[in-house]
């Protein structure tokens, strides 16, 4: 073999060999995101999330037992379903195929360290077990995603309107439900259930299609979110449009409920907090008929 012939075969054997390891590359890749997840927690349980918008607002959800708590509101309970599912989505789900792996693509999709819409922290034990930014939204309830650990975007099944910093957003929204109430004073009426049976404080049988609609608006009311503090302000002092002191099981509890302008707002005693609930479950406990539920009608 002349010297240029084998100049020749050695060109070839680089070629084979660079084609062979693209080739090595893009099989370890695609294992890789077939079996892989956005986030994995390995032998730890989730016990602390923290969750930071494009301003730096920052929102953390706690663990304590089978629960999630709100710090930045004095822990009370978070929609413990809601975090699960979002935490379900980030360790458990598969996130799919990759998307890009670039860093101009980081930049595009604002899922850079320094550029994001959504910043997720999950630590345990006080230890960090990685960070997942979300970025812009490439179809209906999706969002581009990437661990910070790894140049890999993904597109997975999330929405950044449910993902907010707002303490609030988060509460469990069955917080002041009561749901086997015992006895009800408001003004004009006294209910008390005894031996399985509803009476007035007179004696009398109260209606019992308005004593249904009371128990279940009690049973089934829905916070959405804590009052802004200057609208709790303004509220103070005034009179409530209805008070309904409620015993259960647990105790005795006075739910306070306020109209302010086009939104409505309940308090509880058990909470240093005014509620906003939908006009809808307002109107179920403020459109109790008391002279009905009292037999005067």
């Amino acid at each position: 073999m002349n010297r240029s012939g084998l100049l020749l075969f050695i060109l070839l054997l680089l070629q084979l060999g660079i084609v062979a390891m693209l080739y090595q590359e893009e099989i370890t890749e695609s294992d890789h995101l077939a079996s892989n997840n956005l986030l994995d927690p390995g032998a730890y349980i989730v016990d602390k999330l923290s969750l930071t918008d494009e301003s730096g607002a920052t929102l953390e959800l706690n663990r304590a037992g089978e629960r999630w708590l709100l710090p930045g509101l004095e822990n009370l309970p978070a929609d413990t379903t809601r975090v699960e599912a979002l935490l379900q989505q980030l360790t458990a789900a598969d996130p799919g195929w990759s998307v890009a792996h670039s860093l101009a693509a980081r930049q595009r999709f604002l899922v850079a360290h320094y550029h994001y819409r959504r910043k997720l922290t999950l630590s345990a034990l006080d230890r960090e077990l990685g960070t997942v930014y979300l970025g812009t939204s490439p179809g209906f309830r999706k969002v581009h995603a990437r661990n910070d650990a790894a140049d890999n975007i993904y597109a997975v099944a999330l929405n950044l309107f449910d993902l907010p910093v707002d303490p609030g957003k988060w509460l469990d929204p069955s917080l002041l439900q009561i749901r086997a109430p015992m006895a009800i004073n408001a003004d004009g009426y006294t209910l008390q259930r005894t031996s399985g049976s509803w009476q007035l404080g007179s004696g009398a049988t109260p209606d019992p299609r308005e004593l249904q609609a009371l128990l279940d608006a009690l049973r089934h009311i829905q916070i959405q979110g804590v009052a802004p503090r200057a609208t709790q302000t303004a509220l103070m002092g005034t009179e409530a449009q209805l008070i309904l002191q409620v015993q259960a099981l647990a105790g005795t509890v006075e739910l306070q409920l306020f109209k302010h302008g086009d939104q409505h707002f309940i308090g509880s005693s058990e909470y240093p907090y005014l509620f906003l609930i939908s006009a809808y479950d307002f109107d179920k406990l403020t459109g109790i008929d008391s002279l009905l539920i009292a037999g005067e009608q």
